[in-house]
């Protein structure tokens, strides 16, 4: 039987499985109504995959337009088709006479507001078709360049033609995109050969975990502990303004009416709670300085 469950799960995803087969599973492991998963990683990639369950899908949006933490090793000297080894090797051009200077000079190009040309072997859409199934079709599709961030990027290790860098960037980032971008600029072109996913906005790379550890505890019919990893759904919303309503201002807003709090924040969104702490949903600032609701929970 199938249970209602509400919160986030942030799922270690191993690598092999595709970030929706991962999903799958988890939504089996715990017998789940509704799942889903926020900013997939490819097969050949680990690390943090929040899963949402139940009404915690609703404020998913939160999570895809967080910043992301990531370890990456590329491989200098070779180039495929996808940007990463899951595709055979294309060409394969000598490494050079490159230092840990070159590199570091390369690596300064793309800290900061930078642009990329997303890839075909990627989850976007074009006419309802994602772009990986049109280019194994041999369908290439021109895609718009795209202005991301990179905060902060650093070279962990140079050895043997592997690059290892830690990569905090903004929504949209390929890191596929960025090796490929910064072998092409080495001259000798690269290729992604690991990549792991350490946090997601604030979500710490320490609250992980993993299908293992899950099954072990449904193994052991550890149900408390196992409770204990699906966090609430407010916890997406850490750093947000949050206001204690009284009923009849949580009705106001359901009913599509606004509201007026003295002293409350004068702009962007903010957490609900009623009067017991209980999170009801979040809101909108107007202009005016009156709160109108974005997204509640049923009461």
């Amino acid at each position: 039987m199938e249970h209602e469950i509400n919160g986030i799960l942030l799922l270690d995803k191993p690598v092999g499985p595709t970030s929706n087969e991962a999903l799958q599973i988890v939504k089996k492991l715990f017998k789940a109504k509704k799942v889903g998963h926020t900013g997939s990683l490819d097969p050949i990639a680990s690390g943090m995959l929040p899963i949402c369950f139940g009404r915690a899908t609703k404020f998913s949006q939160f999570l895809l337009e967080s910043d992301k933490y990531y370890q990456v090793t590329g491989k200098l000297g070779e180039i495929t088709a996808s940007g990463d080894s899951e595709t055979p090797v294309l060409i394969k051009k000598e490494v050079n006479n490159l230092s840990i200077d070159n590199l570091e000079k390369i690596l300064i190009k793309y800290r900061g507001n930078i642009t990329q040309i997303p890839p075909m072997y990627s989850a976007i859409k074009y006419n309802g078709q994602p772009l990986y199934k049109l280019i194994r079709n041999g369908i290439e599709i021109t895609r718009n360049a795209r202005e991301i961030k990179i905060y902060e990027l650093k070279l962990n290790k140079f050895e043997d033609n592997l690059i290892n860098l830690t990569v905090h960037c903004s929504k949209g980032t390929y890191i596929r995109t960025l090796i490929e971008n910064i072998g092409t600029d080495l001259g000798c072109g690269a290729h992604v050969i690991a990549l792991r996913r350490l946090s997601v906005g604030h979500y710490n790379k320490n609250a992980m975990v993993s299908l293992n550890n899950i099954k072990q505890l449904i193994y052991c019919k550890n149900l408390d502990s196992l409770n204990k990893l699906i966090l609430p759904i407010e916890s997406i919303l850490d750093g947000i303004p949050e206001l204690i309503l009284t009923q009849d201002m949580i009705f106001y807003l359901t009913t599509g009416n606004q509201i007026f709090i003295p002293g409350g924040p004068q702009s962007g969104i903010v957490k609900l709670k009623n009067k017991n702490n209980i999170f009801v949903g979040i809101g909108q600032v107007m202009s005016n300085g009156n709160i109108v609701s974005k997204k509640m929970l049923p009461i």
